[in-house]
């Protein structure tokens, strides 16, 4: 078993680019902590069950320092002379030659088919490497530092190391504004989001025919961005009729009906991890009802409304609260408001949110909710600058069981999200080749159902 085995070590498939950005990246942590001890760790598959695990996805903050993927890896910044000292920690791989090789349906080449080591990362990376079983020679430098990713990783805990709230933050508020590589990622991530919603929007009409309902649709995106990316960024929502106005309505067990709204929320995560996160509302018949087209309409409004706002030196929340004036002043205007608009945007109102309960947007990165352990001033309480990548995502959403709406909005769910850039000159919306206006959008979709 150990004999006769030709080998060629697999090179790590990269973005060019990626050990230059992710070089600049540990650059910037050294110097917003100085001094600091850190450590951060890519993590394990989860069990999913008995001996099988969930497919693996690295920690994010590990991949923006190291631009590495590898499951069970460590980075470790030391202080030194000139800032810090880095160096990746891997498990390596099995080969012909190793007992493992035959006997590790974990790290077996013989398992798991070629695989990148030590050479092969410290190459591809241009950062120095070993293998993590090397880490506990480094233990007492790094007790007492500040650690962050997937800290139950066996390797981190055996140090003792326990995840810091600070690293965290500061991690996020680093990653609020990218760079040019990391930007080139998203719009590839975007682009490819277009054309799954096209495959989508193109199996409407056999969804229907066959039966085959939600779950074909959500099979079809996810497909389409295992083929054209890593993955989906997320799970996949697709609601047809009563579904529609469920947020994250994942279970996808229903079928699509012809002349109620299909809203698509999905996103495909670029091979680099970056993700999109896009949304329209489709008509699976090619046109809206008049009641949807209002609802649309009135989304689109409060779309454009935030849109407006994303721009250099704006608050954060500016475009949250111009999005949700245009809704409370149109679901006044229909009657639906007990109050007016003004008590419904104060604090102490808000009636307005039983039919938009959740937030406008988010930043978008690595993460489909991007930087999320960022401090409130320098998320929410922060102006915009260039280089943020971000979603304005407005809806409304009337369940079919609201007895405080009229019978021919019950079911009714429109949401409408863009990935927005914000640029020294104000927005570029990167998802833009996905029309947002009603007619737009029946165009799109009528020629996509032949």
């Amino acid at each position: 078993m150990s004999a006769g085995w030709d080998h060629e070590p697999a090179a790590p498939s990269l973005a060019p680019g990626t050990a230059q950005t992710a070089g600049r990246h540990r650059d910037l942590l050294s110097a917003a902590l100085p001094g600091q001890v850190i450590v951060v760790a890519s993590g394990t598959a989860p069990v999913r069950n008995d001996d099988c695990n969930y497919a693996f996805r690295p920690n994010s903050d590990f991949v923006w320092l190291t631009g590495c993927q590898a499951e069970g890896a460590v980075l470790t910044m030391i202080p030194s002379a000139e800032g810090y000292h880095a160096r990746l920690h891997i498990t390596a791989p099995f080969r012909p030659g190793d007992s493992g090789f035959f006997s590790s349906a974990t790290h077996g080449e013989l398992w798991v088919g070629p695989a990148s080591g030590p050479e092969q990362w410290a190459e591809a990376l241009d950062i120095e490497v070993d293998d993590v079983d090397l880490l506990s020679v480094q233990e007492s430098t790094l007790r007492g530092g500040l650690a962050a990713g997937s800290v139950t990783d066996q390797y981190v805990t055996g140090l003792g190391l326990q995840r810091s709230a600070e690293l965290d933050r500061v991690l996020s508020e680093l990653r609020s504004v990218k760079d040019a590589w990391e930007i080139a990622q998203l719009r590839q991530a975007i682009d490819a989001t277009v054309g799954g919603f096209a495959a989508v929007a193109s199996e409407i009409p056999r969804a229907i025919s066959e039966g085959l309902g939600e779950r074909w649709l959500q099979g079809t995106f996810d497909r389409h961005a295992r083929t054209f990316g890593n993955g989906p960024g997320y799970a996949s929502i697709v609601g047809s009729g009563p579904h529609a106005p469920t947020l994250h309505w994942v279970r996808c067990d229903g079928p699509i009906l012809p002349s109620e709204t299909l809203l698509l929320d999905m996103g495909v995560e670029a091979n680099s991890l970056y993700t999109a996160d896009v949304t329209r509302t489709l008509p699976p018949s090619g046109s809206f009802t008049p009641a949807q087209r209002a609802v649309h309409d009135l989304v689109e409004k409060a779309h454009r409304a935030g849109l407006e706002q994303v721009r250099p030196g704006t608050e954060y929340l500016d475009f949250h609260f111009a999005a949700m004036e245009v809704i409370a002043q149109g679901l006044h205007d229909w009657g639906l408001l007990p109050v007016s608009v003004d008590e419904a945007l104060s604090p102490g109102g808000q009636q307005h949110r039983r039919w938009l309960v959740c937030g406008i947007g988010h930043y978008l990165g690595l993460d489909v909710h991007d930087c999320s352990h960022s401090s409130y001033e320098a998320y929410q309480g922060t102006p915009l600058q260039p280089g943020m990548v971000m979603t304005v995502e407005p809806g409304l959403y009337f369940h079919s069981f609201d007895a405080k709406v009229p019978p021919e909005l019950r079911g009714i769910g429109v949401r409408i999200e863009d990935d927005v850039l914000v640029t020294p000159g104000g927005s570029e919306v990167l998802s833009r080749d996905l029309p947002i206006d009603a007619a737009g959008l029946e165009i799109w979709t009528s020629q996509h159902l032949v």
